[in-house]
């Protein structure tokens, strides 16, 4: 049987006959060839991530699901999310197959246990979004967290770096990032890992632009819970609504640390009408102030 591309062993000169400067290069190459290769799935994750914000926006919930490097890789990029985007916690789940390591040990016997999903199963609801990741596209415990997801009615965002295999085949959403084979062979946790990790920060982040949660490239949604983020949406505020630092702490005051509202409260609008207006208009900070400044012209002819 031939051995996936993610588990080729590589031929001609291996890595560890270089000396270290060189392997450090054929390192890096690999780990660029890796990104290249998400440009490929590009169409597929902008699918995905129009599917994660409608989720969000009907109050369904986003599940990451993955075992191994693979399961790092979902949980930093679903761990980001609330902080970032300011989703909702209560609507993000990470399954990681044997559950989160809390020390340097993280046993691999735990992608084939195919009984452990069942634990997770209660979480799942129609209409949620489960996004699955696996290297090699065959791991057990990917599979079975596709099916039982599809069984409950939510839709799965499959990722892998092998064509062909079982968890693209099961996905209603299949993302094929077909990277080189390893220079370490097998070593998922470099090139697809790289790749992986590209690939969700990409879907995410569109997500949240679909959201409204950007805006003129600047992070809109954030959760400012410490120091470097509360400068950051002070900023924010002066920039986006023209006004000064202290006008900008008040209007971020007025409106509880909240950024959209608080970029609408400084160009002159009450709170409540600047809630008003971020639901008419899907939480897009755009139209609002669009809106702001046509009720202005209009008022002044």
């Amino acid at each position: 049987m031939p051995l996936p591309t993610t588990e080729t062993v590589p031929a001609g000169d291996y890595i560890d006959a270089r000396t270290a400067l060189h392997a450090a290069t054929f390192l890096l190459d690999g780990q660029l060839a890796a990104i290249d290769a998400v440009k490929h799935a590009a169409p597929a994750l902008s699918k995905g991530a129009q599917r994660m914000a409608s989720a969000i926006r009907a109050g369904r919930s986003l599940h990451y699901a993955a075992a191994g490097s693979s399961g790092l890789m979902a949980l930093a990029d679903a761990s980001e999310l609330h902080g970032t985007f300011g989703i909702p916690s209560d609507q993000i789940n990470i399954h990681m197959a044997g559950g989160v390591p809390v020390d340097g040990y993280m046993p691999g016997d735990t992608e084939d246990d195919e009984t452990a999903v069942a634990q997770i199963a209660e979480k799942m609801r129609a209409g949620d979004i489960v996004i699955v990741l696996t290297a090699s596209g065959t791991t057990p415990y990917a599979l079975e967290v596709s099916r039982i997801a599809q069984r409950k009615g939510a839709t799965v965002i499959g990722i892998a770096n092998n064509s062909g295999t079982p968890l693209l085949d099961l996905a209603d959403e299949p993302v094929c990032i077909q990277t080189a084979p390893e220079v370490i062979a097998g070593s998922t946790r470099l090139g697809a890992g790289t790749a992986q990790k590209a690939a969700l920060n990409l879907m995410s982040s569109l997500m949240g632009i679909e959201l409204g949660h950007v805006y003129r490239g600047e992070m809109v949604n954030v959760i400012a819970d410490n120091a470097k983020l509360v400068r950051r949406s002070l900023g924010m505020v002066a920039r986006i609504a023209g006004v000064s630092e202290d006008a900008a702490e008040a209007a971020i005051a007025q409106a509880d640390g909240r950024v959209k509202p608080a970029i609408l409260v400084a160009t002159g609008c009450q709170l409540e009408q600047a809630l008003s207006l971020l639901e008419q208009h899907s939480g897009q900070l755009g139209p609002c102030l669009a809106s702001l400044t046509s009720n202005q012209t209009n008022g002044s002819n």
